[in-house]
């Protein structure tokens, strides 16, 4: 029998804590800021995915600095970071590690040893990850859920906090993987990296071409950072604020699925464009990245409008589009923002 869990909430003592992690994400967007130019909607959402324990996938094209965030992001929170370069020929044991015959000189007995692999990092840059095959892309999935690896029959925990930040070049198809959707629903977001502003891409290679670096001041350590997840989960969310980011899940699937009757309030242009819809993940990460978001601006409630905020980068890649959608140029975005305007802000309970 499952028994429900009742909400912790903040309590007094938190408010300082609020005011830190305020104070300290503040910074953290700051120090980022002296190396890289614009994209602060960008840097803010992978702000919240690593206070909300979600991973993230960047997408665009060569040249936009999406390594350099993430390296600067871990920089400015002094975690550990390593970078894995995805190719054809990579293997999954190049990612988690593998076991080695080793001696020992003393003794001369000889015994397996584990040697962890790069994913043992807080902070792990898939760089190009859809240029590897599904069966290495796969060796992340027990990571990304579990915090773990699996080697030999012998499970080896990752250290905390734990973050996989993935890149991928949304132009070139050849040599390329689609990543499963299996994977792509252990993303908390799929991040959207546009072009910079005439001013920002004018700074850049200002900054860029001269002989002066900058680099981030370290803000805070992981266990700070730990201590600042958890208070992201205290934060209490009303009834009709779940119901709204439950209702923006179900109503992107069509139904109809394996003898399911579709649902008589699923919107015409889901029915007709849609093929899967968002899964019970997309109502957890709605509701997590809402909370991160509400304490970015001081709030210790959740509002409908940080559910609205965080919907396209946690949805647009859990909405599986057709052919329909395809020969009427209907993107999962274009979707997710007709719902957005379809279904109301506050609802029942």
């Amino acid at each position: 029998m499952a028994v429900r869990a009742e909400p912790v909430g903040l309590s007094g003592d938190d408010a300082n804590a609020v005011d830190r992690l305020r104070a300290a994400s503040e910074s953290i967007l700051e120090e980022c800021s002296k190396v890289i130019v614009g994209q602060k909607d960008v840097l803010e959402l992978l702000l919240i995915a690593l206070l909300s324990q979600g991973h993230a996938l960047l997408v665009g094209v060569p040249g936009l600095a999406k390594t350099l965030m993430i390296r600067t992001l871990a920089d400015s929170m002094n975690l550990s970071f390593n970078r894995i370069q995805f190719t054809p020929d990579l293997m999954p044991s190049d990612i988690t590690g593998t076991e080695m015959l080793q001696e020992d000189r003393a003794t001369g007995s000889r015994a397996f040893r584990f040697l962890q692999g790069p994913i043992f990092a807080n902070v792990v840059l898939a760089d190009e990850i859809n240029r590897t095959p599904p069966k290495t892309q796969s060796a992340l999935l027990e990571a990304m859920q579990e915090k773990q690896v699996t080697v030999a029959g012998q499970r080896h925990h990752l250290p905390e906090p734990f973050f996989v930040l993935a890149t991928q070049n949304p132009i070139e198809q050849e040599g390329t993987y689609p990543l499963p959707e299996a994977q792509q629903d252990r993303f908390m977001f799929t991040i959207n990296v546009g072009y910079p502003s005439e001013e920002d891409e004018y700074r850049i290679i200002e900054a860029t071409t001269s002989a002066a670096t900058m680099q981030p001041k370290r803000v805070i350590g992981a266990d700070e950072l730990l201590e600042m997840q958890q208070l992201v989960r205290r934060v209490p969310v009303a009834g009709f604020v779940i119901r709204y980011a439950l209702k923006l899940a179900r109503l992107t699937r069509p139904g109809a699925q394996d003898g399911e009757a579709p649902d008589p309030n699923v919107p015409d242009f889901i029915q007709k464009y849609v093929t899967w819809g968002a899964g019970p993940r997309a109502g957890q990460n709605l509701i997590l990245a809402a909370k991160a978001r509400a304490l970015l601006r001081g709030r210790t409630y959740v509002a409908t409008e940080d559910v609205k905020a965080v919907a396209l980068p946690v949805m647009r890649h859990r909405v599986v589009t057709n052919y329909n959608a395809d020969a009427d140029r209907i993107t999962p975005d274009e979707i997710i923002r007709r719902l957005l305007a379809l279904v109301p802000a506050r609802s029942s309970e």
